[in-house]
């Protein structure tokens, strides 16, 4: 593959950044990064948690040009940083702040003061190897153990090249890009600081959490403005009183968009707002306008294949067949629409539906801020679910609530119980963490699990004699083979015997590669032998594979 330039600004006197209310340019960025490069210690892997969006910036590309590669864990909790230094253990930590919790060895970014010298220091932007990885991106896998997603210079470019184009950045302006994600995440990294570099614009340094310091960050910078930022953000931006400079665009990604959430922004801030759709495993891969569309848009030369009820993404900047974890109906070769996660797909006797449209039916009711439903821990068995939900709406009733939703949503869905709660324990992207969520309906009583519960792992290998002339040249794990695995492995690990245990009223969702891990998790109805009923999941990555049962039928 080519080599990219690091960045797409070709002048010396570009501006690369604004940081308070000052311009930097190209030619100072490249001399911070040359300064910065002679701080770093020897290792090679390098967790940038500068929350300064500039020193993140300037962190990523010294780690890029030394040929170093950046780690972007999911969260920094000890547990994720003790298994990050099992994948890297000679990864330290880049950090603007002096009280940083992160537990790597730690450097400090250098103070860069702006003395003039860079004005003196020859410009040229150095070139990376479009096969150099540069980053890796961690999601968490069904065990919990960080899966990391290598991502290299060249698809990279690539990717954001694509996204800059769809959004209308290339036009010829410079654009001021404000975000309010951080960098670390894959959103962030890529539409507040990659697309930045390799469209020509600049990034706007500075605290943009709080709808006050969106509108006096957005303000340090001239127009064209771009506002980077999530559904829980544009909410709080738009209902606060502070005084917006003018935003030319907006972006939306990390959680559903509402369509009226959608109309409110685009008509308070006199705006366009563009929702983007990817995931980690692929970067970005379409965008849509909300207010005017259902229909999602693919980034040049990305497909979507579908085999069987499956949707995978292929081509352009995807380096390899990635499933898509979403229920995915294809409109033409360049147009689909989103049906839900397929992890979030409920089934409640016998009728479908997906907690992403209850979610949105919740949050349409008027006077209703924010909202989730959630399926509780001990919601009865994966194959009949009990739903519980999560409400903001000040000065309306749990009564009133489920009356309106009776309006909009089949009865089966009607959560049990609904809870008005001050807020949802949403993350700084606005997602909103299945054990944050089930941690607060604990806290109500709810959700609690059974005594007897736990987690096995297995897997299949691909050199099983069960897949012999077993769909040849797409083989798939067989579920009898699937279920006496899961039988055999719940029984050793719950002290059972499995000559008295059967398995019942089994689903299967998805299909199971060979090799591919899995993980079962399992808890008992009751704590009385005989007629004890185990009911399991079974997930590979996020990807529910089946659901079912095991009973120990009485004597």
């Amino acid at each position: 593959m080519s080599a990219f330039p690091l960045i797409a600004h070709s002048a010396p006197d570009s501006v690369v950044a604004w940081r308070d209310g000052k311009p930097i340019t190209a030619r100072r960025f490249l001399c911070d990064v040359v300064k910065l490069r002679a701080h770093l210690p020897a290792g090679t892997h390098m967790l940038n948690a500068c929350a300064d969006r500039y020193c993140f910036t300037v962190g990523l590309a010294a780690a890029m040009t030394s040929g170093r590669i950046s780690l972007h864990p999911s969260t920094t909790t000890p547990a994720t940083i003790r298994q990050l230094l099992g994948f890297a253990p000679d990864a330290f930590c880049l950090t603007d702040s002096a009280d940083c919790a992160i537990a790597l060895p730690q450097t400090r970014f250098p103070t860069l003061p702006d003395t003039g010298e860079a004005d003196h220091e020859p410009f040229a932007v150095p070139h990376i190897d479009g096969d150099q990885v540069i980053a890796y991106v961690f999601t968490s896998g069904s065990s919990g153990e960080p899966v990391p997603h290598r991502k290299t210079w060249g698809l990279l470019v690539r990717n954001v090249r694509a996204e800059a184009v769809a959004c209308g950045l290339t036009d010829g302006r410079h654009h001021a890009v404000v975000g309010t994600v951080p960098p670390q995440h894959m959103y962030g990294f890529e539409s507040t600081v990659l697309m930045v570099m390799q469209s020509g614009n600049a990034i706007v340094a500075g605290p943009a959490f709080f709808p006050v310091d969106i509108a006096k960050t957005a303000a340090s910078a001239p127009a064209p403005r771009v506002l980077v930022s999530t559904p829980l953000h544009l909410r709080s931006l738009i209902a606060s009183d502070v005084e917006r400079p003018a935003i030319d665009l907006v972006m939306s990604a990390s959680a559903p968009l509402p369509v009226a959430l959608a109309e409110e922004v685009e008509a308070r801030l006199d705006t366009t707002l563009l929702e983007i759709y990817g995931s980690t495993e692929t970067g970005q891969i379409a965008f849509r306008r909300t207010t005017q569309t259902d229909d999602w848009t693919l980034f040049p030369d990305v497909r979507l294949t579908k085999r069987g009820e499956e949707c995978w993404a292929s081509e352009g900047h995807v380096e390899a067949p990635c499933l898509m974890q979403d229920v995915i109906e294809l409109v033409d070769d360049r147009h689909f629409r989103l049906h839900g996660r397929m992890a979030d797909m409920v089934n409640i006797a016998g009728k479908r539906s997906s907690l992403g449209f209850l979610n949105h039916q919740l949050t349409a009711i008027p006077g209703v801020v924010d909202g989730a439903f959630v399926v509780p821990d001990d919601a009865g068995g994966p194959e009949v679910p009990r739903l519980a939900a999560l409400a903001v709406a000040p000065g309306l009733t749990v009564e009133s609530l489920i009356e309106a939703l009776r309006e909009r949503i089949d009865p089966a869905f009607l959560p049990r119980p609904l809870l008005l709660v001050d807020a949802l324990p949403r993350n700084a992207t606005g997602k909103l963490p299945r054990e944050a969520l089930q941690a607060a309906l604990s806290r109500h009583g709810v959700g609690k699990k059974e005594t007897l519960a736990g987690t096995t792992r297995l897997s299949i290998p691909a050199d099983h004699p069960a897949f012999a002339g077993h769909f040849p040249g797409n083989p798939i794990v067989p579920g009898a083979v699937l279920l006496d695995e899961v039988l055999h492995a719940i029984c050793a690990q719950a002290a059972l015997d499995v000559s008295t245990c059967r398995i019942s009223a089994v689903k299967f969702l998805s299909p199971l590669r060979p090799g591919q891990g899995v993980s079962v998790r399992y808890a008992a109805q009751s704590d009385v032998l005989p007629n004890r009923k185990f009911q399991f999941v079974i997930v590979s990555e996020e990807r529910k594979i089946a659901t079912g049962s095991l009973v120990i039928p009485a004597a």
